[in-house]
């Protein structure tokens, strides 16, 4: 159909395959590049889908998900946000991935504008792209974000907005926005009536003290997406969740049984268990945190210095323009000459920007051994890619 030829690749996979093409012919490959921990499931998620399955019971389930599972996310955010949003509202997603496709589908038409950071996450314009919106970039301030002062800026110029999709904390970028400017965004988006999608998928990732803010807290029609695959390391699982307004609940759910019928079985049923497993989850941010801190200290030595915040996730997003004349270039040298797998910023930017051949993003959710022996390839790799580069 025509409508492919508006999808690109997701650059992250690719890179992902070549690497493993790169380990199958025996070559050592460390991977700083797919946002995948390396930690696993939860021991008691994986009790629980042991039970499960010498229970038999993996059968259909209702489309919006089962009750326990949306109660024990509803608990949730009352623990910690200090929100009361019902069950009802919640509907269990096949990971993340299909709660954008359900919340794109129900709430914008071909045509609508809709916009997304200049720094986000690919496939909210391939996805909006294949379904006909036309997506709008609001460039990031100096600190990597979109506050409601960019949005309001914005609007004045593209005043027929139907909505905004934000992810904080962000990939590519770990920036986070702080509890005022979730709030000012919330309510902007309310008063201008946009749709507030936000990607909370990251929280429970974050550094030096800082806590995320759910928009659910300050406005009754932001709509939230979040998933199991990053704190709760169930990538596999391929299990999420969106929470609606209530009179939105029932076109979710019709649109839900017509593409999936329901979110896998089997991980719901042992992700009611994730819940109870918070010291096991946090010591795996503490082990992200450290990672985070030899990577910038290694990559400050190397010269990199124009790096975004990395207050959440487990990202670092380099600009390297003072450095390097093309990231795509150098990233690919840095996997097939290095052994070390990183990800391109044009994976990220706006195609039209060209800001993608500037820029990278490195992942470190694997082991400390991987991360320590990256910089070590890193640093090696980069006096002879010097030497390249003068001689081109």
């Amino acid at each position: 159909s025509k409508r492919i030829d508006s999808v690109s690749s997701f650059k992250v996979m690719d890179i992902f395959v070549r690497a493993k093409e790169l380990e199958q012919e025996g070559r050592s490959i460390i991977h700083l590049s797919v946002g995948q921990p390396q930690t696993g499931a939860p021991s008691l998620v994986l009790h629980e889908a042991s039970k499960a399955i010498f229970d038999n019971k993996i059968g259909y389930t209702d489309s919006l998900g089962i009750k326990p599972l949306r109660e024990k996310i509803s608990e949730h955010y009352r623990d910690v946000y200090c929100v009361e949003i019902p069950y009802s509202r919640i509907v269990i997603t096949t990971g993340s991935s299909a709660a954008f496709l359900l919340a794109f589908l129900c709430f914008f038409d071909a045509g609508d504008k809709v916009a997304v950071a200049s720094s986000s996450y690919p496939c909210y314009r391939n996805i909006l792209n294949s379904l006909g919106c036309v997506v709008k970039t609001i460039p990031v301030n100096s600190r990597f974000k979109v506050t409601a002062n960019e949005l309001k800026e914005f609007i004045g110029k593209c005043s027929d907005l139907k909505g905004i999709v934000l992810s904080s904390p962000s990939n590519p970028t770990g920036s986070m926005l702080t509890k005022e400017e979730v709030s000012d965004l919330a309510k902007l988006c309310e008063q201008s009536g946009i749709w507030f999608i936000s990607d909370e998928i990251y929280h429970g990732i974050s550094y030096n003290g800082l806590k995320a803010e759910t928009a659910l807290k300050h406005s009754p029609s932001s709509i939230v997406i979040n998933s199991f695959s990053k704190y709760y390391s169930m990538t596999g699982w391929r299990l999420g969740w969106i929470v609606v307004p209530e009179n939105f609940v029932g076109a979710v759910n019709r649109l839900s049984q017509n593409l999936y019928i329901n979110a896998p079985t089997l991980s719901q049923l042992a992700a009611v268990k994730a819940f109870d497993c918070l010291g096991e989850l946090n010591e795996h941010v503490e082990k992200y945190e450290i990672n985070r801190n030899l990577l910038l200290k290694g990559l400050g030595e190397i010269g990199f210095q124009k790096i975004a915040p990395s207050d959440g996730a487990f990202y670092i997003y380099i600009d390297a323009s003072d450095m390097v004349h093309d990231t795509i270039h150098m990233t690919r040298d840095l996997l097939e000459s290095g052994g070390v797998a990183v990800i391109p910023g044009n994976d990220f930017e706006d195609p039209k920007s060209g800001l993608g051949s500037k820029r990278f993003r490195i992942s470190y959710c694997g082991s400390r051994v991987d991360v320590e022996n990256g910089i070590l390839r890193i640093k090696e790799w980069w006096v002879g890619y010097q030497g390249k580069v003068k001689k081109a």
